[in-house]
């Protein structure tokens, strides 16, 4: 497997994953959790407390930083997976549905933070999601995918994650947003019909 040219030999701290499920080590309290890649890269300990904090507090949980996990609910937890990998400030994303398990307010404040993160930093993020709205929210490049065997329904691009000071509500109901919205389920649904 190749990545920008270079070949994956095993894990990099360039490279993270967010599953569908938080995957935190129990043992570890929140702060352990969200500093172990800081920590493993042998980060000066200013820069590992800088990191945590400040992506507990993107995630809106540096109050439960001295809690284990199982303290937390679902969704907390799996914020607390997307504070972990960001903290290694990688510049390749896999997102394997997120945002899920999270509250309707809690998945669109991470998607605005997601949009920051990624504006600012520009790391390619890979992000699978069965919702079309939020793939036409998110991303600059929407692919559809079939059922077994998988294969590329759909390849759309779309601009706007782009739109800079938009309020998320004035992007959601423009036309063009719900038009690429609807196509794109259109698109899910003859899939779904040509698969029985």
């Amino acid at each position: 497997m190749m990545l920008g040219g270079t070949p994956i030999r095993g894990p990099g701290p360039d490279r993270g994953v967010v599953f569908q499920q938080p995957t935190l080590y129990p043992w570890m309290t929140v702060a352990r959790n969200v500093s172990f890649g800081p920590r493993m890269r042998r980060l000066p300990f200013s820069e590992q407390q800088q990191r945590t904090e400040h992506y507990l507090k993107l995630v809106g949980l540096q109050q439960f930083a001295r809690r284990a996990p199982y303290e937390l609910s679902g969704g907390m937890q799996q914020r607390v997976a997307i504070a972990r990998v960001l903290a290694n400030d990688p510049s390749f994303l896999l997102m394997d549905e997120p945002f899920g398990a999270l509250d309707a307010l809690s998945r669109e404040r991470l998607q605005e933070e997601l949009l920051n993160i990624w504006r600012s930093t520009r790391p390619a993020v890979f992000f699978i999601t069965h919702s079309a709205e939020e793939a036409v929210y998110l991303a600059t490049r929407v692919l559809v995918m079939s059922a077994r065997p998988g294969r590329i329904l759909l390849d759309r691009k779309v601009d706007f994650s782009q739109q800079v000071g938009a309020a998320p509500r004035e992007v959601r109901t423009h036309p063009d947003f719900i038009a690429a919205r609807e196509e794109i389920i259109q698109r899910i649904y003859e899939s779904s019909s040509e698969s029985r």
